[in-house]
């Protein structure tokens, strides 16, 4: 069975229903071995993302954050699943509503598939393949719209780039970075909604120089590369996934709209 890029929006929407009704409640915060917080919110939305993957296509290996942290990565070939139920759980926590739930299809290495939700925002992001990607307004729990704007990066602004950067995670590698390109304007936001802004013509750069793990950027990634944005690493190759001798972390990337990488 193959999946399709409306079922893995269906699925998000779902997780997205589950995560505002958590977020809108009084819940607790606790934290895992690595001192990054965790919520029920993120285990619920991962419990039902599994289940409905499985249930979608049972051939599908997947790797998801919570399972990940837990020791739990299966055995997988050329095409897997990378899942983050949620996103920037720090946002979730503050409460700034800048988090969102990922879901990437890898084959070869390479995000084919994915789709990005951000339940607080109403805004969803599909990559339905390498080269076609569209965006919608969608409210948790909704049905999948069928009212959808092509994603599609925008040309580089003369005036210079805008740029964008972590809100919980910036580092100072990344402003030496930014300070060596020309950047009009720096924007701060949390979780995938940063390669998501650049997908929708919103932004024209993200460099990240701090660590991250596939499941944070795979989605996110598919996204702005359906969108004709290119992910690379610092080195000038693509950003590859299902890195299992790294433990599945990333190194560092820049994010590139229509800007020619220095």
């Amino acid at each position: 069975m193959t999946l399709s890029a409306d079922t893995l929006a269906r699925i998000a929407l779902d997780a997205g229903k589950l995560i505002m009704d958590i977020y809108e409640s009084d819940f607790a915060v606790e934290q895992k071995g690595d001192a990054s917080p965790v919520t029920a919110a993120d285990q619920k939305a991962e419990t039902l993302i599994l289940a409905a993957l499985a249930k979608a296509d049972p051939t599908l290996m997947v790797i998801a954050e919570e399972e990940a942290s837990e020791g739990r990565v299966p055995e997988h070939g050329h095409r897997f699943a990378l899942v983050d139920p949620l996103d920037g759980t720090r946002e979730f926590v503050s409460r700034n509503g800048e988090f969102t739930v990922n879901i990437a299809i890898i084959e070869h290495g390479r995000p084919v598939m994915g789709v990005v939700y951000a339940p607080a925002k109403s805004r969803l992001f599909v990559a339905e393949s390498h080269n076609s990607g569209w965006q919608a307004e969608a409210a948790p729990g909704a049905d999948v719209p069928a009212e959808r704007r092509p994603l599609r990066i925008r040309p580089c602004p003369e005036a210079g780039v805008t740029a964008i950067a972590s809100k919980s995670h910036r580092t100072p590698e990344t402003d030496l970075w930014l300070d060596k390109h020309k950047v009009n304007e720096t924007l701060g936001a949390g979780s995938s909604l940063k390669f998501c802004l650049i997908a929708a013509g919103e932004a024209d750069l993200y460099p990240r120089m701090g660590r991250t793990m596939e499941w944070d950027t795979a989605a996110g990634q598919a996204v702005v590369e359906a969108a004709g944005g290119r992910v690379l690493t610092e080195e000038g190759t693509p950003l590859l996934y299902g890195k299992r001798e790294r433990g599945y972390d990333n190194p560092h990337f820049i994010v590139y709209g229509d800007v020619t990488p220095c």
